[in-house]
């Protein structure tokens, strides 16, 4: 008998073992997955509720440096093509008094302790063709009208240096002709850059990316997390308007409650 006890015993032990083991090799990995598939779905949703706010904010910070800019460009109407301009005064000056306008202002929120105040002559002719004229026959089509660096008259570093922007236009450099661009809908607005191809760039990515990085993230979340969503995008389940019983199927069951009494 006790040979045969610690048989079974051995029995006994052989089959918990086997049993731990198809455990470990079947059900165990099963579970690490699921786990893994949690922890990947956690940080995936924080990545996307991370990504949805940060566009919100990116839009905000957008619309009044870039958006309104380049909406205002397109609405001056520019000419494509440059013209011909000749700065014929510069001053810097200092001082809120006597900064009530600037050329060039590195900064768009804060007011203008410095300035420097360029003034030109353009014609409305192109750059080349009135290059090609004779210089005693060139006339001016504006005079002495007030000349900025872009739509805005200010910017920020590295694009916009005013001290640059002083050194090539004003100084020495005053009564040399060079290409700029007039507003066609306010021709006393001389800007010295303009692109039609950049502005619209600019445009369409500081209205598309935002959006669409908002978009992607909050519709993943809400498929995730909003059963009503997911459910009626075909998964098993009810939608909202199958949860709740229609008024015609409530008043045939009225009708046939009634019709039971009845008899």
């Amino acid at each position: 008998m006790g040979a045969q006890e610690e048989e079974e015993e051995e029995d006994l032990k052989s089959n918990r073992s086997s049993v731990l083991n198809a455990g470990s090799t079947g059900v165990l990995p099963a579970v690490e997955i699921q786990s893994l598939v949690e922890k990947a779905k956690f940080y995936t949703s924080l990545c996307l509720g991370t990504t949805a706010c940060l566009s919100v904010f990116a839009f905000l910070f957008l619309v009044p440096f870039v958006i309104e800019p380049a909406i205002t460009t397109i609405l001056a109407d520019y000419t494509p093509d440059p013209v011909a301009c000749m700065v014929t005064h510069h001053t810097y000056a200092e001082g809120l008094k006597n900064c009530s306008w600037s050329s060039c202002r590195e900064g768009c929120t804060s007011a203008a302790l410095r300035c420097h105040q360029i003034k030109v002559n353009y014609s409305k002719l192109n750059f080349d063709d009135f290059m090609a004229i004779p210089v005693s026959e060139r006339e001016w089509s504006i005079a002495d009208t007030k000349f900025f660096v872009n739509t805005e008259g200010c910017g920020y570093p590295p694009r916009v240096n005013c001290s640059e922007f002083a050194k090539k236009y004003g100084y020495k450099n005053r009564g040399k002709i060079f290409p700029c661009y007039f507003s066609r809908t306010n021709p006393q607005t001389v800007v010295a850059r303009y692109s039609w191809d950049d502005n619209l760039k600019h445009l369409v990515l500081a209205l598309t990316v935002p959006v669409i990085l908002f978009g992607v993230s909050l519709g993943v979340l809400c498929f995730w997390y909003c059963p009503p969503i997911r459910k009626s995008c075909g998964s098993p389940g009810r939608n909202l308007l199958e949860k709740y019983d229609r008024k015609e199927d409530i008043l045939e069951e009225d009708e046939f409650e009634e019709d039971e009494e009845e008899y």
